[in-house]
Formats: structure tokens, C-alpha cells, sequence
């Protein structure tokens, strides 16, 4: 945090916006859209993405790549089957060797291994501050400078200076993620909500309609404790922010705090949906894959995620429906929503590495517009592409990525502008009000607080 003196969170919103417009084009008209020809101008392979590797010309080479998440659902895995192969295909004498862990397991190993010089040769980083985020990484000498590489024009600005420190780039973002709320549309149906939720109110009046029509209103999974921050974040972007964009620079110079009303009441707002029994019970038993799976067999209307859920979401269940997906509304009636986007995950190149010619080899080759990897990786990919000239391919998320363009209306995830152990801290206090502790949201923002004072070092 001590090098992190820079506004970024005041132009956080105009960011996502940038990226969005980057990402899709002008679609005001609810279609799909995509930049014009003359408005992307793909980036030629470079000589190192058109030739094999000088390295792997004398003798084979093994690349490492560690990544957090699930298996594919459905069909080949693009960092577990597809990348592999079509970088064996390109590069004969290459072997990437990909390793996929949950997501809490997958921090603690990368972390050991990348203190122990026994890091990966690829791993993934997120966004500034968060925990494993672009900065912690580039600070502690992790992550391999990327200015060289050959394909920056093609990407948008904003994602670039997400995963950037002291201005040079250390990862390549996934993309544009959104925080929303997956609905079934039959459930909405069946329960007579004919219109999404536009605020506050109108949320616990459908999610009240849904429970008195026998419909289970929500599903989470927070045995996985991160799930806590996939509605926190939406409640945040509509209580927290819109009056106070800068709430974060602030709290990092000591001009406010976390413990601030605005927090309190996002948590009382988070906690009510537990405490009316919207939130099906036992969810700190359930795992979010559990969750899921609930959802896509039509036992609950809706889940709080993102859009990288999306092939888990839409994959077949006992039941068959239509998907929708919507800003949880979190604002006060008669105030604008305001949606939970920000840079998604990406990869980055290790420092250290012993084959790091190679990896940028691979990266420019990813990386190219034209490549048939970049076409794959596409394909394969929920996150909102901030590559020039892609389109829209998933229009679940046409409706909020509109309202993001047209508005403006936009919040970055909090936990990106906290030092990794803020956002720990919130879920495991927020776990106690689940419970059914007597665990208030002044004691959960004050826990918060701490924790953020503790870490906010210089």
C-alpha cells in the first residue's frame, strides 16, 4: 500500500466504462456490437510469435502453469486441455503443463512456491491490490515486467493500468468481470414478478414473493467464505460509493473508515437477506459448486456471482429454463443501480523463470488478435473481452453492460483498493451473522477497520 499514492479509485468508474466501450463498441441499440474495422487495428504477429522458440530449437522445454478455479463443467477445459495442445501445435518442442486449484488453496501454494524460488512459470494475478493482485506481485520481484510484448495497442487502457505497478504492466487481464444476480426466469414467472428489481425495496418485495410462493428466493454458497463478497460488493457499489467515489483514497490516508454508516449499512443490508429467510438455510454447509448446482436444477431463483460462473450456470440441470441476469440493486429507491464491474484475473510471467524468452513467446502468440490460440481462448472465456474488436459473444450480460456504457454507473470490487486480509476479515465476521450469532454490522465494519489500520502500513 505504501507506493499505492495515486487517485485510482476516483477513476475507477470512468475505467470500467472505458473498458466496456473498449471491449463491445457503441451497443445503445440493445444489440451486439463490436468496434468498427477502422476503429481496431489488429496487432501483427511479432517475430517471436511467428517463429519457434530459439530456446526449444536445441532441446525440449517444460512450461509450468499454476491457476485457480474449477475444471470445465462441460467440454475441454481451455487451460487444462486447449491451451496445452495448441501451444504443443504452435511450438512443438514446448510442454506446458497446466495444475488447476480451488481458489483458497490455489493462494496459499502460489504464495510458498513463488517465496520459495520454486514458482510456476505462469501463474495468475488479479488486480491491483487484491489479495495475489498486480502490485503485491510486482513488489516482491514475482512477476516479469510485460511492456516488451507486442500486442498492448490491442488492449484497453484501463485493464492495462489495473495490472500495472510504477506504470509498466506485470499480467494480462481475462477481460471485464461483472458481479450479478443469475435468475431463473420461470421461478420469476411462476411467483408473478413480471419486472427485475430496480432498487432496494423492490428486491425484498420479489424475494418476499418468491418465498410465499414455496420458491426458495436465493442460493449462496458460503462454506467457500469468498461467496460473501459476490453480494457485499453489489450492496457496496450502491451504498458506498455513488456519494463518495473516493471513500477508498480516503480510507487509505485516514480521511475516513471502513466502521463509516455507508459500510454499516451495507452489511445490515447483506445481513437482511439472511435474516427474512430469502437466502436458502444451511449455506455455510453448502460449497458454491453446490450452490450452483442447486440453482441449475431449479431449486432456487436466484445466485449472487459473477460472470465467470456463467458455463457452471448455464450448464444442464434437472430443470430446463431461461437465464437472466441483473445488477443486484442495492440502491434506495429513486436513485440509479449501480452495477459491480471490474479488470477480471489474468496471467503473468514469472520473474525468475528459467524460460521467460519463451513464455513472452507464448504470451505474444495468446495474445495476437489473428492466432487460432486467441480465437480459442475467446471462445472459452465468460469475461467481457477489453481486446479491440471482439464481440459480445454471451448477451446474458448485454442488459448491464448497456447500462455501463449509456451511464456510467459503475463500481470497481472493493477488495481491489484493500491490502489482501481486509476482505478475509469481513467474511469470516459476516459467517457469524449466517450463523445467527449476535454478531452486529457495527462489529463486523469495526473488525474490517482493524484489519485494514494492521495492514495499511505507511
Amino acid at each position: 500500500m505504501k507506493a499505492w499514492k495515486t487517485k485510482v479509485a476516483g477513476v475507477a468508474m470512468a475505467s470500467v466504462f472505458t473498458m466496456a466501450l473498449a471491449a463491445c463498441g457503441n451497443s445503445n441499440n440493445g444489440n451486439e456490437a463490436s468496434n468498427s474495422p477502422s476503429a481496431s487495428t489488429p496487432a501483427s504477429p511479432s517475430a517471436s510469435a511467428s517463429a519457434s522458440p530459439s530456446e526449444s530449437a536445441a532441446e525440449p522445454v517444460t512450461l509450468t502453469m499454476l491457476v485457480s478455479g474449477a475444471k470445465a463443467a462441460e467440454g475441454a477445459d481451455f487451460e487444462l486441455d486447449t491451451l496445452p495442445k495448441l501451444v504443443k501445435e504452435k511450438f512443438p518442442n514446448v510442454t506446458l503443463e497446466v495444475q488447476k486449484l480451488p481458489d483458497e488453496q490455489y493462494y496459499t501454494s502460489v504464495k510458498a512456491k513463488l517465496a520459495a524460488g520454486e514458482g510456476p512459470d505462469i501463474f495468475l494475478v488479479f488486480p491491483k491490490l487484491a489479495n495475489m493482485g498486480a502490485i503485491e506481485v510486482a513488489k516482491a520481484g514475482y512477476a516479469a515486467d510485460l511492456s516488451d510484448l507486442a500486442f498492448w495497442d490491442n488492449v484497453s487502457p484501463a485493464a492495462r493500468n489495473d495490472m500495472s505497478y510504477e506504470g509498466k504492466p506485470y499480467a494480462v487481464a481475462k477481460g471485464m468481470d461483472i458481479l450479478g444476480t443469475y435468475y431463473n426466469k420461470s421461478l420469476f414467472d411462476q411467483a408473478g414478478i413480471t419486472e427485475i428489481p430496480k432498487d432496494w425495496p423492490s428486491f425484498l418485495a420479489a424475494s418476499e414473493k418468491l418465498k410465499a410462493a414455496g420458491i426458495t428466493p436465493i442460493v449462496m454458497g458460503d462454506k467457500d467464505p469468498w461467496v460473501v463478497q459476490f453480494g457485499m460488493y453489489q450492496i457496496a457499489a450502491n451504498s458506498v460509493y455513488p456519494s463518495d467515489p473516493e471513500f477508498d483514497n480516503k480510507l487509505s490516508s485516514g480521511g475516513t473508515s471502513l466502521t463509516d454508516a455507508k459500510w454499516v449499512k451495507t452489511v445490515n443490508q447483506y445481513a437482511e437477506l439472511y435474516n427474512k429467510g430469502y437466502v436458502k438455510s444451511g449455506s455455510l454447509g453448502m460449497a458454491s459448486a453446490q450452490a450452483v448446482q442447486q440453482f441449475v436444477d431449479g431449486k432456487a431463483a436466484m445466485i449472487f456471482t459473477g460472470t465467470w460462473d456463467l458455463p457452471g450456470l448455464t450448464a444442464a440441470g434437472a430443470a430446463d429454463f431461461e437465464r437472466g441476469f441483473f445488477s443486484l440493486p442495492g440502491n434506495d429507491a429513486g436513485q440509479p443501480v449501480y452495477a459491480s464491474a471490474a479488470t477480471a484475473a489474468g496471467y503473468a510471467l514469472n520473474a525468475k523463470s528459467e524460460h521467460l524468452d519463451v513464455g513472452k513467446q507464448i504470451f505474444d502468440y495468446l495474445y495476437d488478435v489473428q492466432s487460432p490460440l486467441f480465437q480459442a481462448w475467446v471462445e472459452s472465456n465468460p469475461s467481457i473481452s477489453v481486446f479491440n474488436g471482439v464481440t459480445l459473444k454471451n448477451t446474458i450480460f448485454q442488459d448491464v453492460l448497456n447500462e455501463i456504457q449509456t451511464t456510467g454507473h459503475a463500481f470497481y470490487f472493493s477488495n481491489q483498493m484493500w491490502p489482501a486480509g481486509v476482505s478475509d476479515v469481513m467474511q469470516s465476521k459476516f459467517a457469524e451473522i449466517i450463523g445467527g450469532k449476535k454478531t452486529t454490522a457495527e462489529e463486523v465494519t469495526q473488525a474490517m477497520q482493524d484489519k485494514f489500520k494492521e495492514l495499511n502500513k505507511g
